[in-house]
């Protein structure tokens, strides 16, 4: 189904619809993501790719694009996200993941990004990664600060995880 930015559905119709690309929903408004250009899928195809090569390791499972409920009746959709543990049984995430990754979209507005940034750290994601897939700049939010990756390699203090942003390639 596509429909236009703004449309208003109830919550019922959203969790119910399938929506190509997917829709985030924000108080009963259907809100259209920018899906991304060969660079932004490719990258996002690597980031999994590591995460899924690391997941035993760390403990960890990666998620493509998944509904995540915010909170009652607002619905974000991450580019990457991975949790904590096994493969989670429910259909749509309604905790935290560990990790929020964003990745650019060339009609990506800054404001607009930054009140996602906020939204998913105020929900309890301890981590947000934001990553413009052309020049693989990238911007770590947590609760408590924001900052540019030191080297390029997102990095978990007191755990193992480690992602050097620019090798993905070569992996």
């Amino acid at each position: 189904m596509s429909m236009a930015t703004g449309t208003i559905v109830t919550l019922e119709e959203y969790l119910h619809g399938s929506y190509e690309p997917d829709c985030e929903y924000l108080d009963g408004e259907l809100v259209e993501r920018n899906v991304g250009i060969v660079k932004h899928a490719y990258l996002q195809g690597l980031l999994v790719a590591y995460f899924l090569q690391h997941r035993k390791a760390w403990g960890i499972t990666p998620l493509i694009e998944v509904r995540v409920r915010i909170r009652e009746r607002r619905y974000r959709i991450p580019d990457v996200c991975v949790v904590s543990g096994a493969l989670p049984q429910e259909d749509i995430l309604s905790s935290p993941p560990l990790i929020w990754i964003e990745v650019l979209s060339p009609e990506d507005r800054p404001l607009r990004v930054q009140k996602k940034v906020r939204e998913v750290l105020d929900f309890g994601c301890p981590w947000v990664w934001v990553i413009d897939p052309e020049t693989l700049e990238s911007r770590v939010y947590t609760p408590q600060s924001d900052y540019v990756p030191e080297g390029g390699v997102f990095r978990i203090p007191g755990t193992e995880i480690a992602v050097p942003l620019g090798e993905l390639e070569g992996q």
